[in-house]
């Protein structure tokens, strides 16, 4: 009787444990970005700082290199995608009555003649919206930077944010053995094996899960902006990065970037070549991201299901805001490991199979 109160006990106790860490994280969304992302940024940079230290590297060196390398490829991404997708969007905005009387003449009569839709689009009221509203939209961009500069506290916050996040993930990386150690020591010696069993889970199904899905993403980002380039994309690397990018959200990665590049060979009004080149590299992405790339880098005995991972950036979004999103996948990861611990649990309890007790003797 001592001993099951005892284990009731501790489960309140974790449980209310739990329950405290949520709201400590609800109250502190605001100020957590940093902090959420140098930790995601630590744990998947943490095999390559071992990988390092391995070869003789003291940790301190092989922290700063991978924190430098990181920034560097970083920065390069910026500065060659944020200048392209803006003269993306200005051509896109310039040729948009083109467009128009492009899909006028050749797409809306085969929907006519197909299907009997009689549709017209507007290209003239189109030109005179963006005649008037032109010299504005250019001013955007300028007016942004403009405004950030002269906000001091914004521009001070932002660069903040950014000194932070490699600071804690400095220390993180440094410091990521003794975490590991001083978690361990702090969990009661009963329930060490248990713990330290259900650990090693939460940590292979997040460690297969948000590496695999980042070597996904590269590959892929590689593979559609070489696929759009060869299919005489003119904007092939800005979209090819931008769907790679965004593999991460089911759906979300492939019917963007085949929306942009369509688009993109609309408007270079090149013909049907460029229009069927897209269609082949994204039927060809989708097959090699379907069948090769996730099964082998990611896993399919993960058990993140595509819409578990939407309904997990969504939920963890609408609670916690961008840190949520930051957070999503990694807590669903050990919430799936809790959620088989509670399956196996339940099916050898007394609940599930009654009175009597199992005859291997299991509780």
């Amino acid at each position: 009787m001592f001993s099951l109160r005892a284990r009731q006990m501790q489960t309140a106790t974790w449980f209310g444990v739990g329950v405290a860490l949520l709201v400590l994280l609800w109250l502190l969304a605001p100020i957590l970005a940093p902090f959420a992302i140098a930790a995601v940024l630590a744990y998947i940079s943490d095999p390559a700082v071992n990988w390092m230290v391995a070869r003789r590297l003291p940790r301190a060196a092989a922290v700063l290199l991978v924190i430098v390398l990181q920034g560097l490829m970083l920065s390069l991404l910026i500065l060659i995608l944020v200048p392209m997708v803006y003269r993306e969007a200005v051509s896109l905005v310039t040729h948009l009555p083109d467009l128009v009387d492009m899909l006028n003449q050749r797409v809306l009569p085969l929907l006519k003649e197909q299907f009997d839709i009689t549709l017209q689009l507007d290209a003239a009221s189109i030109r005179q919206w963006i005649a008037e509203n032109w010299s504005s939209a250019q001013d955007i961009l300028p007016g942004l930077l403009k405004k950030a500069t002269t906000g001091g506290a914004a521009v001070v916050g932002f660069f903040a944010t950014v000194l932070l996040i490699p600071m804690v993930m400095f220390y993180l990386l440094q410091e990521w053995p003794h975490i590991v150690e001083g978690v361990r020591a702090i969990i009661p010696r009963p329930m060490i094996a248990t713990s330290s069993r259900i650990m090693g889970d939460i940590d292979k199904v997040m460690s297969e899960f948000l590496r695999g899905q980042l070597s996904v993403m590269l590959l892929l980002a590689v593979f559609y902006s070489i696929g759009l380039w060869m299919a005489g994309l003119r904007f092939a690397l800005p979209v090819g990065v931008i769907t790679g990018l965004l593999v991460f959200v089911p759906f979300v990665g492939f019917s963007t970037g085949l929306v942009l590049a369509l688009l993109s060979a609309l408007l270079q009004n090149a013909g049907w070549p460029p229009i069927i080149g897209v269609a082949v590299v994204y039927a060809i992405g989708q097959l090699v991201e379907s069948f090769l790339l996730t099964p082998y880098l990611v896993g399919e005995r993960i058990g993140l299901h595509p819409l578990a991972v939407i309904f997990a950036l969504m939920a963890f979004g609408e609670l916690f805001g961008f840190v949520g999103v930051l957070v999503a996948l990694p807590a669903s990861a050990a919430l799936l490991v809790g959620l088989r611990e509670l399956r196996t649990a339940y099916f050898a309890s007394h609940v599930y199979l009654g009175d009597d007790p199992p005859e291997d003797g299991t509780a």
